[in-house]
């Protein structure tokens, strides 16, 4: 089917320099050598403090001379963690900060790195929130080091804070210059990820490449990056988690599959956006304590089943209802000739992975018949402007609906 996009102008949006395989990790004190000795090293609060990889890391650290400083950052960052890690270590001089973990640990990494020098707090900058100054840095240099296979935080400029509960938010402080300076990208530091966090973390990423494939502003660029994304997360994403816990060379395929996969979702998202799935995401992921990559497993099917029925009721002729029909070619590894066949089958096929990869229902979380209009109100927010069609709020709410 052809979904061809006109070549019209894009602009590429900075990038970091970027290394990926099984072993790069290896190459992260060399990295941090040419910045300087003194480095922030951010991780989340328990698991990579547990592996083999963080006691490597601060003996090589310690033999080459480096003056090391930790931040932990237990669940998602809050505005108050990073003014406080800033706080912390103004006065310490920090020549880089490497952020190694998850989404969180990488957000927070971004955003402390780009106070550091310039000592205001966060919430100056957040988006929607506080007064929003323009940033003129200087930001630390970022070194980004994923530990999962998700949000592709280390590719974007955006850092995601949160604030929890019936006034909460989810907004981000982004400009180009918080993005890394480097991205290392190990496959082999996903070894031991739990299948729920699998689940969770690859259709977030699923999510992500999907919603930039078929983003108002898709580009010739970003749809062969997504192309290839999604093919290696359709490779990838059930293998791993149907062999979590098994022996490493089991999962290294899938492992670099999934790897590979949330890295160009990073790099799509950056440059086009997203869509509904992460407009309801935001508010869901401020007011419940759902985590994000649950939110966009549970809705993705959906979203796509009510973003595809509004463009057939309001606007036949949307280039996203072809786009949609090539991702179902994709997703079945089948030629279709009918394009309503295609998104028949595309929603079913996106309905049993969320199935088989037991994502749970929003009620999970506490969410309830009661809440939906508030999430909805608070759902209008950056990644709904590059949804292929404007969602009225009762089909927003019917999204949710279906998955309580």
């Amino acid at each position: 089917m052809d979904v061809s996009t006109r070549f019209a102008p894009f602009n590429v949006a900075r990038l970091p320099r970027i290394a990926f395989g099984v072993g790069v990790f290896s190459r992260l004190p060399a990295v941090l050598a040419a910045y300087g000795t003194r480095v922030l090293v951010v991780t989340g609060s328990r698991s990579f403090q547990a592996t083999e990889n963080w006691d490597w890391l601060n003996r090589e650290l310690d033999d080459h001379g480096f003056t090391r400083f930790h931040c932990t950052v237990p669940g998602e960052p809050t505005p108050e963690l990073v003014d406080m890690a800033v706080q912390q270590h103004a006065g310490e001089n920090i020549d880089v900060v490497v952020g190694i973990g998850g989404g969180s640990a990488l957000d927070a990494a971004k955003a402390i790195a780009g106070l550091l020098r310039v000592g205001d707090s966060v919430m100056d900058y957040l988006e929607g929130v506080g007064p929003e100054k323009p940033y003129t840095g200087p930001a630390v240099p970022f070194i980004a080091v994923p530990t999962t296979a998700g949000t592709g935080s280390e590719a974007t400029k955006n850092a995601v804070l949160s604030r929890h509960g019936p006034d909460g938010f989810k907004k981000s402080f982004r400009d180009d210059r918080l993005v890394a300076e480097h991205a290392l990208v190990d496959p082999d530091l996903l070894i031991g990820c739990p299948a729920e966090l699998i689940a969770a973390n690859g259709m977030d990423a699923l999510t992500q490449l999907v919603e930039s494939w078929t983003s108002l502003r898709a580009n010739p660029f970003t749809d062969a990056l997504a192309l290839s994304g999604l093919e290696a997360a359709r490779n990838g994403l059930l293998p791993w988690y149907e062999n979590a816990g098994g022996p490493a060379e089991i999962t290294e395929a899938p492992r670099s599959r999934m790897a590979y996969a949330s890295l160009i979702s990073g790099i799509t998202l950056a440059q086009v956006g997203l869509g509904a799935v992460h407009g309801l995401a935001s508010p869901l992921g401020a007011f419940f304590p759902i985590p994000h990559g649950v939110v966009c497993g549970t809705l993705l099917a959906e979203a796509t089943d009510i973003n595809i029925r509004a463009m057939r009721e309001r606007d036949r002729h949307n280039p996203a209802l072809a786009r949609y029909a090539r991702l179902a070619e994709i997703l079945l590894e089948t030629p279709l000739r009918d394009p309503e066949q295609g998104w028949t089958l595309l929603v079913g096929r996106l309905r049993a992975w969320s199935e088989h990869l037991q994502l749970p229902r929003l009620s999970a979380y506490g969410i309830g018949e009661g809440d939906l209009d508030h999430i909805v109100a608070h759902s209008r927010g950056s990644s709904m402007r590059t949804n292929p069609i404007e969602l009225t709020d009762a089909e927003l709410r019917e999204i949710l609906e279906r998955r309580l």
